[in-house]
């Protein structure tokens, strides 16, 4: 089963970690939502976070990890929001469990298919040998010779934990994606289509959904409403969170 942190009451609210993510990058949004009068399960998707490591990794398991964990939550009327790869799983969820989700929040990501572009970051995470039992400020500088940006760094370097007394690892299972990195840019199948109300938020800075994709996107998903955070890059929850949490909640709430 999934590990999930779940907080308030209320109609029931999913949300999802991007790629290299976990639940407590949403821990403050979080608890807004709750503030809004939702039930807030926040997840760690597989081999993420404190959620258990598979050698299968693909688009498929992680849906049927969600089916089985609203089923184990009696969960029958969700709302549902996933940011980048969490956006992917919320997607292909809602098309195929439609009887389930009555709204879908997309953050930061679109059905098509994007070419691998986590290179730089999975060859500086590979580069950590934690044989040597390095310190945080050791991994730190390692992975900052191929991640120049410091925002980037500190939300990989949040996956870092204490194994044991002296001994550092990364929470998430960097062998499968090493091993399955291809997974990640899937697109969503042809033909499968949501009918219901669906809101894609993007940054402004970001280029992850242009204009151009509109119209491939409401293929999917004919009632797909479209925002734009202003200046904001691809972590556009974090970014501006004040104006992402007030369009989802408007939009969540109507």
């Amino acid at each position: 089963m999934l590990y999930s942190k779940i907080e308030g009451e209320g109609k029931p609210f999913i949300i999802m970690h991007g790629f290299l993510g976990m639940s407590d990058n949403w821990k403050t949004l979080a608890g807004q939502y709750v503030e809004a009068g939702f039930q807030v399960h926040i997840l760690d998707l597989r081999n993420h976070g404190r959620s258990f490591h598979s050698d299968e990794w693909s688009y498929e398991a992680m849906v049927q990890d969600v089916f089985e964990y609203c089923q184990a939550n009696q969960l029958n009327k969700i709302d549902i929001l996933g940011h980048s790869m969490g956006g992917k799983v919320a997607m292909l969820f809602a098309t195929t469990h439609p009887e389930i989700v009555d709204k879908l929040i997309v953050a930061d990501i679109g059905p098509k298919f994007y070419k691998q572009h986590h290179q730089d970051i999975l060859a500086g995470l590979n580069a950590v040998d934690f044989s040597v039992k390095p310190s945080r400020n050791d991994v730190e500088a390692i992975v900052s010779q191929y991640v120049s940006d410091f925002g980037t760094r500190q939300f990989l370097l949040k996956n870092l934990y204490w194994q044991e007394p002296g001994q550092l690892a990364f929470r998430f299972n960097l062998e499968v994606f090493n091993n399955n990195l291809d997974a990640i840019g899937k697109a969503l199948p042809d033909g499968l289509v949501f009918e219901k109300e669906t809101l894609f938020i993007r940054g402004g800075a970001s280029g992850y959904i242009l204009d151009s994709d509109f119209d491939a996107i409401r293929q999917h998903f004919p009632k797909a409403k479209f925002e734009t955070i202003p200046n904001a890059g691809h972590w556009l929850h974090a970014e501006n969170p004040k104006m992402f949490f007030e369009l989802t909640t408007e939009f969540l709430k109507e």
